[in-house]
């Protein structure tokens, strides 16, 4: 009997130990994750509370004077025809620069993955290389040809320049997920008398949806929250959200129930777009591990 208990209480003592130890990794994690809400909790706060409230004490005391909360802040800011356009402006930039991206880094990718050409494998090496390429050295060359070109100040411009920086990266996601497809797949479709297009839009694209819906997270994300290139590429006509909010600071740098509320406003759109589009982002990170 003794020695059928002691497996019993082995196997015992190992189930309470897993059980110990994760609920501990739980605990740590749970603790990591609230202190890395409390600033956005607070910037959500700032943004319901009046200036002088917000000058008289600190955005926690509206946790027992829920009585400070207003809307007031969000009203003058969508009245504001600057903050406004700035945040079509940024709808308008972020949303075509993402479909390009998406678009041309596919057709590129799978030309890469599976069609032979001359030069294929040094074309891709160049892809690669242009990863290492930081945009800060391409500002001044392309303001200056897009004021050739006459684009320079416009929309238009901060669309070509952030979809050049992000077809890179997106040809060599893609093409690496491309490359794991079983190539027994494809040739049974042209066996069937596909062509490239069809085995592209009707194989491909859906086999790598999670992985294009990520890589349009991913853009937009970029595209939605910069601030470097739409600075240095807009006027006051087309300067997205990012900016409209930085000049807003130079202006009224003491307002900072309207600067919360804009920069509140300004992360909304991502969260809702990430949430969205969560169940794909995750099980392209898990389509690696699971090939």
């Amino acid at each position: 009997m003794s020695a059928v208990s002691a497996p019993r209480k082995s196997r015992a003592g190992r189930s309470i130990a897993r059980i110990a130890s994760r609920g501990l990794v739980n605990a740590i994690l749970l603790i990591v994750a609230i202190f890395w809400l409390v600033p956005t909790l607070g910037l959500l706060l700032t943004s319901f509370r009046s200036a002088g409230d917000n000058a008289s004490s600190g955005w926690w005391t509206v946790l027992t004077k829920p009585a400070e909360l207003t809307i007031e802040n969000y009203a003058n800011l969508l009245s504001n025809p600057v903050i406004t356009g700035s945040f079509w402006n940024t709808i308008v930039i972020a949303l075509p620069t993402t479909l390009l991206v998406v678009v041309i880094g596919a057709l590129a990718a799978y030309a890469f993955a599976w069609l032979h050409f001359p030069g294929r494998d040094w074309l891709f090496i160049a892809v690669i290389v242009l990863l290492a390429v930081p945009l800060q050295v391409a500002l001044i060359p392309l303001a200056r040809l897009f004021g050739v070109l006459g684009i320079f100040g416009s929309v238009l411009g901060v669309i070509l320049f952030h979809t050049a920086f992000g077809l890179p990266f997106a040809i060599f996601l893609l093409r690496n997920f491309f490359i794991q497809i079983p190539e027994e797949m494809l040739e049974a479709a042209r066996i069937d008398g596909a062509r490239d297009w069809r085995i592209f839009f009707q194989i491909m694209l859906p086999l790598a949806l999670p992985a294009i819906a990520s890589l349009a997270i991913f853009q937009f994300l970029w595209t939605w929250n910069d601030m470097l290139v739409a600075l240095i590429f807009t006027n006051t006509d087309s300067q997205p959200l990012t900016v409209a909010i930085q000049s807003q600071l130079r202006q009224f740098g003491a307002n900072i129930d309207v600067l919360s509320a804009g920069a509140f406003l300004s992360m909304l759109v991502p969260l809702v777009v990430f949430f969205a589009f969560q169940r794909y982002f995750v099980q392209a990170l898990l389509a690696g591990s699971q090939k």
